[in-house]
Protein backbone atom coordinates (compact mmCIF):
# COMPACT_ATOMS: atom_id res chain seq x y z
CA UNK A 1 0.00 0.00 0.00
CA UNK A 2 1.66 3.38 -1.34
CA UNK A 3 1.33 6.12 1.79
CA UNK A 4 1.66 9.81 0.76
CA UNK A 5 3.75 10.80 3.58
CA UNK A 6 3.23 14.51 2.54
CA UNK A 7 -0.08 13.89 4.31
CA UNK A 8 0.70 13.01 7.95
CA UNK A 9 1.78 15.88 10.34
CA UNK A 10 4.12 14.82 13.19
CA UNK A 11 4.95 16.36 16.42
CA UNK A 12 8.37 16.09 18.01
CA UNK A 13 8.11 17.00 22.09
CA UNK A 14 11.83 17.11 22.91
CA UNK A 15 14.18 19.76 24.86
CA UNK A 16 17.25 18.54 23.10
CA UNK A 17 17.99 21.12 19.75
CA UNK A 18 20.46 18.45 18.56
CA UNK A 19 18.09 15.58 19.05
CA UNK A 20 14.99 17.94 17.52
CA UNK A 21 17.27 18.67 14.94
CA UNK A 22 18.18 15.45 13.99
CA UNK A 23 14.47 14.18 14.37
CA UNK A 24 13.33 17.24 11.60
CA UNK A 25 15.58 15.78 9.49
CA UNK A 26 15.40 12.35 9.22
CA UNK A 27 11.73 13.14 8.74
CA UNK A 28 11.33 15.62 6.84
CA UNK A 29 13.68 13.94 3.95
CA UNK A 30 10.85 11.40 3.81
CA UNK A 31 8.08 14.02 3.29
CA UNK A 32 6.45 14.25 6.43
CA UNK A 33 5.17 17.58 8.02
CA UNK A 34 7.26 18.19 11.39
CA UNK A 35 6.36 20.13 14.45
CA UNK A 36 8.25 20.41 17.32
CA UNK A 37 7.51 21.48 21.18
CA UNK A 38 9.94 21.52 23.89
CA UNK A 39 7.55 21.33 26.47
CA UNK A 40 4.04 20.97 27.64
CA UNK A 41 2.31 23.94 26.98
CA UNK A 42 4.00 24.16 23.54
CA UNK A 43 2.76 20.66 22.59
CA UNK A 44 -0.59 21.72 23.84
CA UNK A 45 -0.87 24.69 21.79
CA UNK A 46 0.60 22.88 18.14
CA UNK A 47 -2.34 20.15 18.77
CA UNK A 48 -4.85 22.97 19.60
CA UNK A 49 -3.64 24.71 16.38
CA UNK A 50 -2.87 21.75 13.74
CA UNK A 51 -4.25 18.62 12.75
CA UNK A 52 -1.21 15.66 14.42
CA UNK A 53 -1.02 12.27 13.37
CA UNK A 54 1.43 10.83 15.58
CA UNK A 55 3.53 11.85 18.33
CA UNK A 56 7.21 11.82 19.19
CA UNK A 57 7.58 11.86 22.78
CA UNK A 58 10.93 12.39 24.83
CA UNK A 59 10.03 11.07 28.63
CA UNK A 60 12.75 13.73 30.22
CA UNK A 61 11.31 17.34 29.03
CA UNK A 62 12.94 19.49 32.00
CA UNK A 63 10.27 19.90 34.51
CA UNK A 64 7.52 17.99 32.31
CA UNK A 65 7.17 14.52 32.35
CA UNK A 66 6.76 12.72 29.03
CA UNK A 67 4.45 9.77 30.61
CA UNK A 68 2.61 12.57 32.53
CA UNK A 69 1.83 14.55 29.43
CA UNK A 70 0.78 11.67 27.45
CA UNK A 71 -1.72 10.90 30.14
CA UNK A 72 -2.78 14.08 30.43
CA UNK A 73 -3.30 13.93 26.49
CA UNK A 74 -5.06 10.56 26.82
CA UNK A 75 -7.53 12.07 29.08
CA UNK A 76 -8.73 14.70 26.31
CA UNK A 77 -11.28 13.03 23.97
CA UNK A 78 -10.49 14.79 20.66
CA UNK A 79 -6.16 13.42 20.98
CA UNK A 80 -6.87 10.16 22.34
CA UNK A 81 -6.81 8.99 19.30
CA UNK A 82 -3.18 10.03 18.28
CA UNK A 83 -0.62 7.54 18.69
CA UNK A 84 2.54 8.56 21.38
CA UNK A 85 6.49 6.68 20.85
CA UNK A 86 8.44 7.74 23.11
CA UNK A 87 11.64 7.89 22.73
CA UNK A 88 13.53 8.07 25.82
CA UNK A 89 17.39 7.11 27.80
CA UNK A 90 15.27 5.26 30.15
CA UNK A 91 15.54 1.59 29.24
CA UNK A 92 14.81 -0.49 32.28
CA UNK A 93 11.13 -2.54 31.93
CA UNK A 94 9.58 -0.78 34.65
CA UNK A 95 9.74 2.11 32.38
CA UNK A 96 8.98 0.78 29.18
CA UNK A 97 5.88 -0.66 31.09
CA UNK A 98 5.50 3.08 32.15
CA UNK A 99 5.32 4.31 28.79
CA UNK A 100 2.42 1.50 27.51
CA UNK A 101 0.81 2.28 30.75
CA UNK A 102 0.41 6.02 30.21
CA UNK A 103 -0.87 5.73 26.52
CA UNK A 104 2.37 4.96 24.74
CA UNK A 105 1.99 2.68 21.18
CA UNK A 106 5.34 1.96 20.92
CA UNK A 107 9.25 2.81 22.53
CA UNK A 108 12.76 3.89 20.60
CA UNK A 109 15.60 3.65 22.97
CA UNK A 110 18.61 6.99 22.56
CA UNK A 111 20.85 6.88 20.89
CA UNK A 112 18.18 5.73 17.66
CA UNK A 113 18.77 4.20 14.70
CA UNK A 114 17.73 5.92 12.01
CA UNK A 115 16.18 2.93 9.89
CA UNK A 116 15.04 1.36 13.07
CA UNK A 117 13.14 5.10 14.08
CA UNK A 118 11.85 5.18 10.63
CA UNK A 119 10.30 1.27 10.51
CA UNK A 120 8.07 1.81 13.64
CA UNK A 121 7.22 5.54 12.45
CA UNK A 122 5.76 4.46 9.15
CA UNK A 123 4.13 0.94 11.09
CA UNK A 124 2.24 3.63 12.80
CA UNK A 125 1.74 5.54 9.81
CA UNK A 126 -0.23 2.58 7.93
CA UNK A 127 -1.68 1.84 11.06
CA UNK A 128 -3.87 5.23 10.50
CA UNK A 129 -4.40 4.70 7.23
CA UNK A 130 -5.62 1.02 7.51
CA UNK A 131 -8.10 2.40 10.24
CA UNK A 132 -9.08 5.58 7.81
CA UNK A 133 -9.90 3.46 5.42
CA UNK A 134 -11.85 0.70 7.20
CA UNK A 135 -13.35 4.20 8.34
CA UNK A 136 -14.50 5.42 5.33
CA UNK A 137 -15.57 2.02 4.02
CA UNK A 138 -17.67 1.43 7.08
CA UNK A 139 -19.05 5.00 6.36
CA UNK A 140 -19.75 4.43 2.34
CA UNK A 141 -21.26 1.20 3.74
CA UNK A 142 -23.82 2.55 5.96
CA UNK A 143 -24.58 4.79 2.80
CA UNK A 144 -25.45 1.90 0.73
CA UNK A 145 -27.63 0.41 3.03
CA UNK A 146 -29.42 3.79 4.12
CA UNK A 147 -29.86 4.25 -0.27
CA UNK A 148 -30.75 0.31 -0.36
CA UNK A 149 -33.75 1.05 2.59
CA UNK A 150 -34.85 4.28 1.21
CA UNK A 151 -35.16 2.43 -2.50
CA UNK A 152 -37.36 -0.57 -1.02
CA UNK A 153 -39.24 1.91 0.84
CA UNK A 154 -39.72 3.46 -2.00
CA UNK A 155 -40.63 0.84 -4.18
CA UNK A 156 -42.75 -0.81 -1.98
CA UNK A 157 -44.87 2.27 -1.71
CA UNK A 158 -45.16 2.69 -5.61
CA UNK A 159 -46.46 -0.93 -5.92
CA UNK A 160 -48.40 -1.43 -2.54
CA UNK A 161 -51.17 0.77 -4.07
CA UNK A 162 -51.92 -0.65 -7.58
CA UNK A 163 -51.68 -4.26 -5.49
CA UNK A 164 -54.10 -3.28 -3.37
CA UNK A 165 -56.24 -2.25 -5.95
CA UNK A 166 -55.88 -4.93 -8.05
CA UNK A 167 -56.88 -7.20 -4.39
CA UNK A 168 -60.02 -5.20 -4.52
CA UNK A 169 -60.94 -6.18 -7.97
CA UNK A 170 -59.97 -9.82 -7.80
CA UNK A 171 -62.40 -10.03 -4.04
CA UNK A 172 -64.73 -8.74 -6.41
CA UNK A 173 -64.49 -11.27 -8.65
CA UNK A 174 -64.36 -14.04 -6.92
CA UNK A 175 -67.29 -13.00 -5.21
CA UNK A 176 -69.31 -12.85 -8.57
CA UNK A 177 -67.25 -16.14 -9.51
CA UNK A 178 -69.27 -18.47 -6.93
CA UNK A 179 -71.68 -19.78 -9.05
CA UNK A 180 -70.08 -20.45 -12.64
CA UNK A 181 -67.40 -22.12 -14.28
CA UNK A 182 -65.32 -23.88 -12.05
CA UNK A 183 -62.33 -23.70 -13.64
CA UNK A 184 -62.72 -19.88 -14.21
CA UNK A 185 -63.60 -19.71 -10.36
CA UNK A 186 -60.47 -21.10 -9.58
CA UNK A 187 -58.17 -19.30 -11.63
CA UNK A 188 -59.96 -15.87 -10.33
CA UNK A 189 -59.52 -17.51 -6.82
CA UNK A 190 -55.74 -18.57 -7.49
CA UNK A 191 -55.34 -14.84 -8.83
CA UNK A 192 -56.87 -13.41 -5.63
CA UNK A 193 -54.58 -15.34 -3.66
CA UNK A 194 -51.47 -14.37 -5.36
CA UNK A 195 -52.58 -10.59 -5.07
CA UNK A 196 -52.57 -11.15 -1.55
CA UNK A 197 -49.84 -12.61 -0.78
CA UNK A 198 -47.68 -9.81 -3.16
CA UNK A 199 -49.66 -7.30 -0.66
CA UNK A 200 -48.59 -8.92 2.00
CA UNK A 201 -45.06 -9.27 0.81
CA UNK A 202 -45.18 -5.14 -0.36
CA UNK A 203 -46.98 -4.40 3.30
CA UNK A 204 -44.21 -6.05 5.36
CA UNK A 205 -41.18 -4.37 3.32
CA UNK A 206 -42.50 -0.91 3.31
CA UNK A 207 -43.10 -1.04 7.29
CA UNK A 208 -39.62 -2.95 7.54
CA UNK A 209 -38.08 0.10 6.03
CA UNK A 210 -39.86 2.88 7.18
CA UNK A 211 -39.56 1.37 10.72
CA UNK A 212 -35.72 1.26 9.97
CA UNK A 213 -35.26 4.69 8.52
CA UNK A 214 -37.45 5.81 11.30
CA UNK A 215 -39.85 7.15 9.05
CA UNK A 216 -42.80 4.98 10.27
CA UNK A 217 -45.49 6.93 11.92
CA UNK A 218 -47.56 5.09 14.57
CA UNK A 219 -51.15 6.57 14.51
CA UNK A 220 -52.84 4.65 17.29
CA UNK A 221 -56.78 5.34 17.91
CA UNK A 222 -59.47 3.12 19.94
CA UNK A 223 -61.37 0.17 18.37
CA UNK A 224 -63.23 -2.56 18.69
CA UNK A 225 -60.42 -5.61 17.88
CA UNK A 226 -63.87 -8.08 17.43
CA UNK A 227 -64.89 -6.10 14.38
CA UNK A 228 -61.44 -5.26 13.42
CA UNK A 229 -60.84 -9.21 13.08
CA UNK A 230 -63.94 -9.66 11.12
CA UNK A 231 -62.72 -7.66 8.31
CA UNK A 232 -59.34 -9.21 7.66
CA UNK A 233 -60.78 -12.83 7.97
CA UNK A 234 -63.32 -11.54 5.28
CA UNK A 235 -60.26 -10.14 2.77
CA UNK A 236 -58.31 -13.54 3.71
CA UNK A 237 -60.89 -16.42 2.82
CA UNK A 238 -60.49 -16.51 -0.61
CA UNK A 239 -57.25 -17.38 -0.20
CA UNK A 240 -58.39 -20.26 2.79
CA UNK A 241 -60.56 -21.62 0.21
CA UNK A 242 -57.97 -22.24 -2.06
CA UNK A 243 -56.77 -25.14 0.12
CA UNK A 244 -59.92 -25.89 1.68
CA UNK A 245 -59.33 -24.24 5.09
CA UNK A 246 -62.20 -23.72 7.56
CA UNK A 247 -61.37 -20.47 9.83
CA UNK A 248 -62.99 -20.85 12.78
CA UNK A 249 -64.07 -17.74 15.02
CA UNK A 250 -63.89 -17.55 18.50
CA UNK A 251 -64.42 -13.99 19.34
CA UNK A 252 -65.11 -11.64 21.73
CA UNK A 253 -67.51 -8.27 21.33
CA UNK A 254 -66.75 -5.38 22.76
CA UNK A 255 -62.63 -5.82 23.57
CA UNK A 256 -61.59 -2.41 22.95
CA UNK A 257 -57.65 -1.52 22.15
CA UNK A 258 -55.54 1.70 21.58
CA UNK A 259 -53.73 0.91 18.38
CA UNK A 260 -52.40 1.66 15.39
CA UNK A 261 -55.37 0.35 12.61
CA UNK A 262 -53.17 -0.37 9.95
CA UNK A 263 -50.54 -1.91 11.74
CA UNK A 264 -53.02 -4.01 13.63
CA UNK A 265 -54.16 -5.54 10.09
CA UNK A 266 -50.84 -6.08 8.74
CA UNK A 267 -50.37 -8.15 12.34
CA UNK A 268 -53.55 -10.11 11.34
CA UNK A 269 -52.76 -11.06 7.87
CA UNK A 270 -49.29 -12.34 8.45
CA UNK A 271 -50.27 -14.41 11.47
CA UNK A 272 -53.39 -15.78 9.14
CA UNK A 273 -51.43 -15.93 5.96
CA UNK A 274 -48.61 -18.23 7.62
CA UNK A 275 -51.72 -20.63 8.99
CA UNK A 276 -53.71 -20.99 5.68
CA UNK A 277 -50.04 -21.23 4.30
CA UNK A 278 -48.43 -24.37 6.55
CA UNK A 279 -51.82 -26.10 6.78
CA UNK A 280 -52.87 -28.81 5.06
CA UNK A 281 -55.61 -28.81 2.93
CA UNK A 282 -58.67 -29.76 3.84
CA UNK A 283 -58.07 -28.75 7.61
CA UNK A 284 -59.15 -25.87 10.32
CA UNK A 285 -57.49 -22.74 11.31
CA UNK A 286 -59.03 -21.17 14.84
CA UNK A 287 -58.52 -18.11 15.77
CA UNK A 288 -59.56 -17.18 19.58
CA UNK A 289 -59.76 -13.65 20.87
CA UNK A 290 -60.08 -13.38 24.51
CA UNK A 291 -59.70 -10.98 27.50
CA UNK A 292 -56.97 -11.91 30.01
CA UNK A 293 -57.26 -9.44 32.72
CA UNK A 294 -56.16 -6.21 31.41
CA UNK A 295 -55.02 -7.89 28.14
CA UNK A 296 -56.74 -8.40 24.78
CA UNK A 297 -55.29 -12.12 23.65
CA UNK A 298 -55.37 -13.01 20.03
CA UNK A 299 -54.67 -16.88 19.44
CA UNK A 300 -53.92 -18.05 15.68
CA UNK A 301 -53.72 -22.00 15.92
CA UNK A 302 -53.59 -24.88 13.48
CA UNK A 303 -52.84 -28.15 12.50
CA UNK A 304 -50.38 -28.17 9.95
CA UNK A 305 -46.60 -28.92 9.87
CA UNK A 306 -45.51 -27.70 12.77
CA UNK A 307 -41.45 -27.09 13.34
CA UNK A 308 -38.46 -28.62 14.59
CA UNK A 309 -37.20 -27.39 17.73
CA UNK A 310 -33.90 -26.21 15.25
CA UNK A 311 -36.70 -23.93 13.07
CA UNK A 312 -38.38 -22.07 16.19
CA UNK A 313 -35.00 -21.63 17.56
CA UNK A 314 -33.70 -19.98 14.46
CA UNK A 315 -37.10 -18.30 14.24
CA UNK A 316 -36.65 -16.94 17.69
CA UNK A 317 -32.97 -15.36 16.93
CA UNK A 318 -34.40 -14.02 13.65
CA UNK A 319 -37.50 -12.02 14.94
CA UNK A 320 -36.40 -11.25 18.24
CA UNK A 321 -33.36 -9.76 17.40
CA UNK A 322 -33.18 -5.95 17.68
CA UNK A 323 -30.69 -5.92 14.32
CA UNK A 324 -33.29 -4.15 11.95
CA UNK A 325 -31.32 -6.06 9.09
CA UNK A 326 -31.46 -9.51 10.72
CA UNK A 327 -35.17 -10.14 8.48
CA UNK A 328 -33.64 -10.06 5.81
CA UNK A 329 -30.39 -11.81 5.81
CA UNK A 330 -32.24 -15.16 4.70
CA UNK A 331 -33.81 -14.06 1.77
CA UNK A 332 -36.95 -12.70 3.87
CA UNK A 333 -37.29 -15.63 5.61
CA UNK A 334 -39.23 -14.61 9.25
CA UNK A 335 -39.73 -10.24 8.04
CA UNK A 336 -43.77 -11.12 8.54
CA UNK A 337 -42.93 -12.43 12.09
CA UNK A 338 -40.57 -10.01 12.42
CA UNK A 339 -43.31 -7.38 12.02
CA UNK A 340 -45.45 -9.10 14.03
CA UNK A 341 -43.11 -9.03 17.22
CA UNK A 342 -41.93 -5.34 16.58
CA UNK A 343 -45.14 -3.57 16.56
CA UNK A 344 -47.29 -5.70 19.02
CA UNK A 345 -43.46 -4.82 21.34
CA UNK A 346 -43.33 -1.31 20.47
CA UNK A 347 -47.25 -1.12 21.97
CA UNK A 348 -45.81 -2.79 25.19
CA UNK A 349 -47.64 -5.88 24.29
CA UNK A 350 -46.16 -9.62 24.58
CA UNK A 351 -45.80 -11.56 21.32
CA UNK A 352 -45.89 -15.50 21.31
CA UNK A 353 -45.91 -19.08 19.41
CA UNK A 354 -45.92 -22.72 20.22
CA UNK A 355 -45.31 -25.30 17.90
CA UNK A 356 -45.16 -29.26 17.40
CA UNK A 357 -43.29 -30.86 14.15
CA UNK A 358 -46.21 -32.65 12.27
CA UNK A 359 -48.91 -31.20 14.77
CA UNK A 360 -49.18 -28.23 14.12
CA UNK A 361 -48.50 -24.02 15.51
CA UNK A 362 -50.26 -21.70 17.67
CA UNK A 363 -49.00 -18.07 17.37
CA UNK A 364 -50.25 -15.22 19.24
CA UNK A 365 -49.76 -11.79 20.93
CA UNK A 366 -51.99 -9.83 24.05
CA UNK A 367 -51.67 -6.05 23.62
CA UNK A 368 -53.28 -3.49 26.46
CA UNK A 369 -57.54 -2.92 26.51
CA UNK A 370 -58.04 0.88 26.08
CA UNK A 371 -58.77 2.98 29.09
CA UNK A 372 -60.09 5.90 28.87
CA UNK A 373 -57.37 8.10 29.20
CA UNK A 374 -55.24 5.97 26.57
CA UNK A 375 -51.51 6.93 28.37
CA UNK A 376 -52.67 4.69 31.16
Amino acid sequence: MEIDFSLYNILVVEDSDVNLFMLKGILEREAFNVFSASDGSAALEHLHQQRIDLILMDVMLGETNGYALTEQLKSIKSYQHIPVIFITNLRSPEDIVKGFDSGGVDYIPKPFSRQELLQRIKHQIRLIESNQTIARQTQELKEAILNRDRMYAILAHDLRSPISSLKMILNILTVQTQTQDSSYAAMVNTGNDIAEQLFSVLDNLLKWTKSSLGMLSFIPQKFDLNDLILGVVETLMPTAKLKNIQVDLDLRAGLEIFFDVDIMKSILRNLLINAVKFSHSDSHVKLHLYQDEDWAVVEITDTGVGMTIEAQQQLRQQIFSQDMVTPMRQEGKGLGLWVVYHFIHAHHGEFFFQSEEHVGSRFGFKVKLAHEDPTI
